[in-house]
C-alpha cells in the first residue's frame, strides 16, 4: 500500500510539491532556530564560566552579597588550604581561585610624569604555576594581538584596544593605582608584555590581566582571593551535579551567623544565568509549537485545495464502493509519506545551516557595543542530537492534522451526488 502511494505522488506531483516545498521550510527554519538559540545559551554560558562564574564559584556570604561590587575587603582568606581541601574532595573537578580589581593604569613618561592613564578591570589569575590551566581556560595564547604571555613576576597584559586608546606599546612601565583590603592606597609598578583581543566587548574595552601573586602583594592579600571557581572537564556545566556539590559543601561549611564562612553557589545562580536557559528551553518549545500551528493552518488550505481537485477521483473510489474511512486513511497516510519527505530534505537544509553557523558564526560586534555582558561578538549555532530529529516534530505533526482536517470532508459526501457530480 505504502509504495502503491508513493508512486501515486511521484506521478501526481501537483498533489506533494506544494506541500514538500511548505515543510521542508518550515523544517528547515525550525532547526536553524532551535540550534541558534541552543548555541546563544551554550556560548553564553561558557564565556560567563570561564571569564566570571566558573561551574561552582566559593565566596564568602559577604562578598557573595554585593559581588558585583568587587568587595575585596570581604574576600576569602586561607586560599592555599581551601584549594588543597577542595582538590582533595572534589577531584574530577579543576579549581582555581581569582581576584577581581578595579583601578587607574597609568603609562608615565621619560620623566616620570602621567602620559597616558585609564580605568581598568583587573583580573587576577595563575598565570606562573606550572600545572595551572588558566591559560588554556582563558585561551590567552590564541587571544594574543602583540608581546607574550607573562613569564615572570610583575608583568601584564592589557586588551588591544585599551592599549590603542592610550597610545602605549610593548615594554612600557606601566602604574597601577587602586587600593588595597584596608582601604589605604595600592600603588604598584609592571611592565607591559601583551596585548589581548578576547573577542567580548567589556573585556576589550579595558581589561587587565596579571599574575595571581603580584595582585596579592599589590592589594595587600596575601593568602587571600575574592573567589575560587570551579570547573567540569572540557568546560561542560553539569547542571544536577553542580547542584549536587553545591548543596553538600554548604550544607557542611556555610554558617549562617558567619558572613565570613565561605558559600557555594552555581553558574545558574549568578547574572541570571538560570533564567535565561529556562527562559530559551521555553523559547525553543514555542518555536516547535508555532510552526506547527503556521504549517497545519497553510497545510489545512493546501489540502483543501487538493481536495477539491480531486474531487472526482474521491468520488470513482466512493462510486466503486471503497469505503469512506479507507480513503481518508490513505490521504493520512499519503500525508505521512509528504511529510516525511519534506522532513527529510528540510532537515538536511536546516543541519547545513546551523553547521555554517556552528563553524563560522555571525559577527554581532556593533550590537554588543557599549554592553557589559560577558557574551562573545561572535555568535554560533550548536547542533545537538535533538537538532537531527526535532524537525520531524512539526514536519509530520503538521502534515497530519492538516490532512486530519480537511479530510473530514470526505464523510460529508453524499452517494447520491456522486452520479451528477460523474456526468459533469
Amino acid at each position: 500500500m505504502t509504495w502503491f502511494l508513493l508512486k501515486g505522488l511521484l506521478r501526481d506531483r501537483h498533489r506533494s510539491i506544494l506541500p514538500v516545498i511548505v515543510i521542508a521550510a518550515g523544517v528547515a527554519v525550525t532547526i536553524l532556530m532551535y540550534c541558534y538559540l541552543l548555541g546563544f545559551v551554550d556560548d553564553t554560558a561558557r564565556t560567563s564560566a570561564k571569564l566570571d562564574t566558573g561551574h561552582v564559584k566559593m565566596m564568602t556570604q559577604a562578598y557573595a552579597e554585593i559581588s558585583d561590587q568587587i568587595p575585596n575587603d570581604l574576600a576569602l582568606s586561607g586560599v592555599n588550604k581551601l584549594l588543597s581541601d577542595l582538590k582533595a574532595k572534589y577531584p574530577n573537578l579543576d579549581w582555581a581561585a581569582r581576584i577581581k580589581f578595579g583601578g587607574l593604569l597609568d603609562f608615565p613618561d621619560e620623566e616620570g610624569e602621567t602620559r597616558a592613564q585609564g580605568p581598568v578591570f583587573g583580573l587576577a589569575l595563575d598565570l606562573l604555576t606550572q600545572d595551572s590551566k588558566e591559560n588554556e581556560r582563558l585561551n590567552l595564547e590564541g587571544a594574543l594581538v602583540q608581546g607574550r604571555l607573562p613569564e615572570s613576576p610583575g608583568e601584564i597584559l592589557v586588551s588591544e584596544k585599551f592599549a590603542q586608546n592610550l597610545g602605549v606599546k610593548i615594554g612600557e612601565m606601566a602604574t597601577l593605582i587602586s587600593s588595597t583590603t584596608t582601604g589605604s592606597m595600592a600603588v604598584q609598578n609592571f611592565i607591559l608584555v601583551g596585548t589581548l583581543n578576547f573577542g567580548i566587548g567589556p573585556m576589550d574595552r579595558n581589561a587587565m590581566v596579571a599574575d595571581m601573586s603580584d595582585i596579592q602583594y599589590a592589594l595587600d592579600m596575601e593568602d587571600g582571593a575574592g573567589e575560587i571557581l570551579g570547573y567540569f572537564p572540557n568546560l561542560v556545566f553539569n547542571k544536577e551535579a553542580a547542584e549536587e556539590i553545591a548543596n553538600e559543601y554548604n550544607s557542611v561549611n556555610k554558617k549562617t551567623d558567619d558572613d565570613f564562612s565561605p558559600v557555594m553557589i552555581t553558574l545558574r545562580d549568578q547574572n541570571g544565568l538560570g533564567e535565561l536557559m529556562d527562559m530559551i528551553e521555553i523559547e525553543a518549545f514555542i518555536i516547535v509549537a508555532g510552526f506547527i500551528f503556521v504549517m497545519s493552518i497553510v497545510l489545512w488550505n493546501t489540502g483543501l485545495m487538493s481536495g477539491l481537485r480531486r474531487y472526482g477521483e474521491v468520488g470513482v473510489r466512493l462510486a466503486f464502493g471503497e469505503a469512506k474511512s479507507h480513503v481518508y486513511r490513505s490521504m493520512i497516510h499519503e500525508a505521512i509519506l509528504i511529510g516525511l519527505f519534506g522532513s527529510v530534505i528540510g532537515t538536511v537544509i536546516g543541519l547545513a545551516g546551523a553547521f555554517y553557523l556552528q563553524e563560522h558564526g555571525l559577527d554581532f560586534s556593533g550590537m554588543t557595543k557599549g554592553s557589559t555582558m560577558l557574551m562573545s561578538n561572535i555568535m554560533r549555532a550548536k547542533i545537538t542530537p535533538a537538532s537531527y530529529f526535532i524537525g520531524f516534530i512539526p514536519g509530520l505533526l503538521a502534515t497530519v492534522i492538516g490532512t486530519l482536517i480537511s479530510g473530514i470532508g470526505i464523510f460529508r459526501r453524499q452517494t447520491s451526488q456522486l452520479f451528477k457530480e460523474l456526468e459533469t
